[in-house]
């Protein structure tokens, strides 16, 4: 079977660390409030890392917060990876991001794998494609923000 994954990459004129540090730390600065890449996007507050292995991807909007997915993978400017699922999928729909920060020259080239479709069944390739897409619009807010 052909393993299902969304890929996006971008360039980034900031050390490694420090390309992490946005990422992370200033997600709700680049991750922009209206958009359809939210659970709540009428109502959308900000998303907000716990940092560290076992912490949380949590998107607060009025009224509320979601815990979209846990980090299983934290290696401040190298990888950072976590599971994610929109709060309309199942309990067993769960997916994985994969962030790889790797230096490049004077700044980080920054590679998301966004894996595990086939949790979603038939629902995988109509998912897939809308993903595809937003990862590459989400790096293009990043890279904004990180230079």
């Amino acid at each position: 079977m052909t393993k299902l994954e969304a890929t996006a990459s971008v360039r980034v004129g900031v050390g490694p660390k420090r390309a992490f540090e946005i990422f992370t730390g200033d997600i709700s600065a680049w991750w922009r409030k209206g958009t359809y890449y939210w659970n709540h996007p009428d109502t959308a507050q900000r998303y907000e890392f716990e940092s560290g292995l076992g912490g949380r991807l949590l998107e607060y909007y009025d009224g509320g917060v979601f815990e979209v997915g846990t980090i299983t993978g934290w290696e401040p400017g190298s990888l950072l990876q976590y599971t994610w699922r929109e709060e309309s999928w199942t309990a067993d729909e769960l997916t994985t991001v994969t962030v790889r920060f790797t230096a490049d020259g004077d700044g980080t080239l920054v590679d998301v794998t966004h894996g595990g479709w086939e949790s979603l069944g038939e629902n995988a390739l109509g998912s897939l494609g809308g993903y595809s897409e937003g990862w590459l619009e989400l790096l293009a807010f990043y890279s904004a923000l990180a230079g």
